[in-house]
């Protein structure tokens, strides 16, 4: 029975004794934080305390929290943590996380994002210990998460046009990529809000708009300049498909008014035709005979 007894004593001195001096092993972590501990098989960092070649000193708790043997000896307390994040600047935690994850390309931008520069950082959205989140150890749902912040898109999602993101058609993260986003090729006087892009340079409307994206032998050419919401408002409109303007020729007109940059037609933005009577309303709803206006392979006026 002492044989018993002894084995997983010696055991744990063995492995204590293979760790860097102060820290403990976080097997000694669940003595206390069993509520940590009765899910954390299921948690993603868990695959790094699983692992035969991670070293022990950056896996498990003592991997975030660092060496715990003065906690132990303590007896606990949050101020003998080394690494406690409630008490670390956002910069602090910052570092503490990308000492890790600075290898996934998709976080390349996050120090010059706008979340980091107003101090939003890794903890404010992710709860590692206990996240009620299916994936990314979100502290909320997504949509949730961002309206925290982003009250006015939130209102926007409720008109009577939008993305269905309330409805969880889709994510914010499907459009917006929030560790920061690579600079875009369009709208670089104005750069979009951490939009992500699609397929490295185009934008993320094309991952479902596909008919869109083209080449096109006539381009309409706001959509390589200012983009997409040069005429839509991407998260939600009073118009239908998602206009800025409720009648289409005044949302038209914002370009074409025969602002020509020689005075003549042609040589610039091309002004509405003469023969078109704005105030007739056989002529207000321009895409009727312009029905390719995102770009055309036959006719340089996008006509069908």
């Amino acid at each position: 029975m002492r044989v018993f007894v002894l084995v997983p004593i010696l055991a744990a001195a063995a492995f204590a004794q293979s760790l860097p001096p102060g820290f403990v092993g976080s097997e000694i972590c669940q003595n206390c934080h069993a509520e940590v501990w009765e899910n954390y098989h299921a948690n993603p960092h868990y695959k790094l305390l699983a692992s035969d070649s991670t070293p022990p000193e950056q896996a498990g708790c003592e991997g975030c929290h660092g060496p715990g043997g003065g906690h132990v000896r303590a007896g606990g307390g949050a101020r003998t943590i080394p690494r406690a994040f409630s008490r670390l600047q956002p910069g602090q935690i910052l570092d503490a996380c990308l000492s890790c994850h600075a290898r996934d390309f998709s976080r390349a931008n996050i120090r010059r994002s706008s979340h980091t520069e107003a101090d939003v950082v890794c903890t404010a959205c992710h709860s590692i210990h206990s996240s009620p989140a299916p994936r990314h150890l979100l502290a909320d749902a997504q949509e949730q998460l961002c309206y925290r912040c982003h009250g006015a898109v939130r209102a926007q999602f409720s008109m009577p046009f939008k993305h269905r993101v309330n409805e969880g058609f889709m994510t914010c993260s499907d459009c917006h990529n929030p560790h920061g986003a690579d600079p875009p090729t369009w709208r670089m006087g104005n750069r979009p809000r951490m939009v992500a892009q699609h397929l490295g340079n185009e934008q993320p409307c094309l991952r479902c708009h596909a008919d869109k994206r083209g080449p096109f032998t006539f381009e309409h050419p706001p959509l390589r300049v200012e983009g997409c919401e040069g005429c839509h408002s991407p998260h939600g409109s009073m118009n239908a498909r998602l206009l800025r303007r409720p009648v289409v020729f005044t949302l038209c007109l914002e370009c074409h008014t025969g602002n020509d940059s020689f005075g003549r037609q042609g040589d610039g933005v091309q002004r509405v035709s003469p023969s078109h009577n704005l105030f007739d309303p056989r002529y207000q709803q321009c895409t009727t005979c312009h029905v390719r206006i995102h770009g055309s392979n036959a006719d340089p006026r996008f006509l069908r």
